[in-house]
């Protein structure tokens, strides 16, 4: 649970942060992988960097328990990776951007089989043309992207979608295989004001 650690009181801190030095050094001494300054990496995660098909994981990352990892796959800063999520960066590897929330039991498959019927699927040629995913993403839970796909800044995957084509920035996608379905900027603000508030003369909605 990387939010429990990064939410550490100071007389905690010493103590964490030497553990996840233990298990960032074991696991960088193992595999070919960088990790940057102030992230956490669960140490039950399973995380595979080959020379040529390394893993970066930029700083301040959260990586969780059981999730996979199989590079080369590059994560930005603060990109958050949850329970079980399952990422495979191919041949032509799977990047990710600033910000990016990565949900329990999401797939990115960064790699695909070939389906012709004159051979075995297991003899299939596999073919790989990467993943790209924007800065402040939300891949919500068991949502899928497949191969090839690039996903814009801002965008939000639904939870359970199949993500076959690419994504524009700032989109709302859902469904099998997804479609989008709004808009974030079309969407109150945190503060709860309406688009059509912001955007007219009197700041009222409605008005103007």
């Amino acid at each position: 649970m990387p939010w429990l650690y990064f939410a550490l009181k100071p007389r905690h801190r010493e103590w964490a942060e030497a553990w996840q030095r233990e298990v960032q050094e074991r696991l960088q001494a193992l595999e070919t992988i960088r990790i940057g300054p102030g992230a956490f990496v669960a140490p039950e995660a399973r995380l595979f960097g080959e020379p040529g098909r390394g893993i970066e994981i930029g700083e301040g990352c959260a990586i969780s328990a059981e999730v996979f990892m199989h590079g080369p796959i590059t994560l930005g800063k603060r990109v958050s990776v949850n329970a079980r999520a399952s990422l495979d960066g191919g041949a032509k590897g799977l990047v990710v951007g600033d910000d990016t929330r990565i949900a329990t039991g999401a797939t990115l498959y960064a790699f695909d089989h070939g389906l012709a019927p004159d051979r075995l699927i297991h003899r299939q040629p596999v073919r790989s043309h990467g993943i790209v995913i924007g800065s402040d993403v939300w891949i919500g839970a068991n949502a899928g992207i497949t191969d090839g796909v690039r996903v814009g800044d801002h965008a939000v995957v639904g939870m359970g979608a199949v993500v076959t084509h690419d994504v524009p920035e700032w989109a709302v996608v859902a469904g099998v295989p997804a479609r989008v379905i709004g808009d974030r900027r079309e969407l109150p603000d945190a503060g709860g004001a309406s688009p059509l508030a912001k955007n007219s003369p009197t700041g009222r909605r409605g008005e103007g």
